[in-house]
């Protein structure tokens, strides 16, 4: 795994998985702090290069009354606090080609959401920042159909790619995840993500908030593991009843440690 693009990050000599984690939505300073303190002191513990993840805006939302965040301002000078005060790197979503620029003043990765990863001007803005490019695989998307995601990054002038896969629709409220996907994209050479939290979404429910299937975050994340995943995406928060976005799927705060201490434990056991 090439870290260089991240000059900060912590353990890059380590052999070991990455980890991108933090709250689903920016939603106060605090609680931004709270996460990132707590993370950062398990996978300093652990030795496991760590990305503080948290989206200044919400974009896709089910119904226009859902939250959709503090000021993109404010929540993206919130994440360049967390970098700066842990010394680590940050990561957020964007949604449009304007964005680009602006998010990567703060951050160090950029990510496409799964929706918008057929968004040519989005992918080649984000590229040409210069910053590591995220792209989260489509739900309606085959796990090689990313070739072509990824190239639009390589055609712009870097060669700082990530794909993330998220699971894939399965009739109309589940998502499924096809374990072919991840060794499917790493022979496309960049590095590949399991997101372990919107994998185990339910979309579309009838009261317009989206569920979630949180109990399955481990089996996933070891699944992923198992099948070659050099990163993992896991939302967390310390009340995820309480969280202003996917609630129904976040990861206990409590719970993060003695999960990553098993999923290390798989890793070394297939090396």
């Amino acid at each position: 795994m090439d870290y260089s693009a991240l000059p900060n990050i912590k353990f890059a000599d380590a052999n070991n998985f990455f980890l991108i984690a933090g709250p689903c939505a920016i939603e106060s300073e605090a609680t931004a702090m709270e996460i990132a303190e707590r993370v950062g002191e398990i996978t300093d513990k652990l030795g496991i290069p760590y990305i503080f993840k948290g989206s200044y805006r919400k974009a896709n939302r089910s119904r226009v009354d859902s939250f959709t965040g503090i000021g993109d301002e404010k929540a993206l000078e919130i994440l360049a606090k967390v970098g700066d005060r842990f010394g680590l790197p940050t990561t957020t979503d964007i949604h449009a080609e304007a964005e680009a620029a602006m998010a990567a003043q703060y951050v160090d990765v950029l990510q496409i959401p799964a929706f918008l990863c057929r968004q040519t001007d989005l992918i080649v803005a984000a590229a040409k920042t210069g910053k590591v490019v995220n792209i989260k695989k489509g739900q309606f998307l085959s796990a090689a159909g990313m070739e072509h995601a990824r190239q639009k990054v390589l055609d712009s002038g870097n060669d700082q790619v990530w794909l993330t896969e998220r699971g894939t629709t399965f009739g109309y409220t589940d998502l499924v995840v096809d374990f072919r996907g991840i060794p499917t994209m790493r022979r496309l050479g960049s590095p590949v993500v399991m997101d372990c939290t919107h994998s185990l979404q339910q979309p579309n429910q009838n009261s317009g908030v989206t569920g979630g299937r949180p109990e399955m975050i481990e089996t996933i994340a070891k699944a992923a593991i198992v099948t070659g995943a050099d990163g993992l995406f896991m939302e967390t928060h310390p009340n995820p009843s309480e969280a202003q976005s996917d609630a129904a799927n976040m990861l206990p705060l409590d719970q993060l440690e003695a999960i990553l201490r098993k999923l290390i434990r798989v890793r070394e056991a297939i090396l």
